[in-house]
């Protein structure tokens, strides 16, 4: 993302070349932060075009007019995305995804009734046998995104091809063993044919 900005860049960091100075005032400003138009910021990139420079009254810094390029994250509602388990807690997990933190909701875990396990601190789908527990990687699916003050990004595994490494395993050995139990009982039985004969009035 290309910036442009007014850097003040103090007295403390004239020791340094001007290029120098200036990218480091930029990161002291910009990087770490969270800007509602811009994303979160990573770091500064280049310096493009310095202006002139100018002290103001009562500052004995230098202000310099500069554009610059800035590393960002920006995500994005429907992005898919991976990222690992960093807390688990009963209302949901929590998942980290490159620079930020995401969480899925109880309600957003998967497709199945889940149970938390508060010794495990993890959660488990009734049918499926599938689980999610600290330090677990997962796909998942950015549904919403706030990004004021406090960032927040909604999460879900619900969807196909969400959710923990070795749950399509787990998907396919339930519906086999499924299968199995139904091969077992053998095919449905046709309804005995029982009551009266009619007789056919002529």
């Amino acid at each position: 993302m290309t910036v442009e900005d007014k850097i003040r860049v103090p007295p403390a960091k004239f020791r340094l070349d001007l290029e120098n100075a200036i990218k480091a005032s930029l990161e002291d400003r910009w990087e770490g932060i969270i800007d509602k138009e811009l994303g979160v910021i990573l770091s500064v990139v280049s310096i493009g075009e310095v202006g002139e420079g100018k002290i103001l009254p009562g500052d004995g810094s230098i202000h310099y007019p500069v554009d610059f390029e800035l590393l960002v994250y920006q995500p994005t509602v429907h992005e898919a995305v991976k990222g690992y388990v960093i807390d688990v807690t009963e209302f949901g997990v929590f998942i980290r995804i490159g620079p930020v933190d995401g969480m899925i909701h109880v309600s957003q875990i998967m497709d199945d009734f889940v149970t938390y396990d508060g010794k495990n601190t993890s959660f488990i789908g009734r049918e499926t046998k599938r689980s999610l527990k600290d330090k677990d990687i997962v796909t998942t699916r950015i549904i919403s995104v706030s990004m004021e003050k406090q960032y927040k990004i909604g999460l879900t595994t619900r969807q196909v091809g969400l959710g923990g490494e070795d749950w399509a395993d787990k998907i396919k050995k339930a519906q086999a063993a499924k299968g199995q139990k139904s091969a077992a009982k053998g095919p449905a039985k046709a309804p005995k044919k029982g009551g009266k004969k009619e007789k056919k009035l002529q």
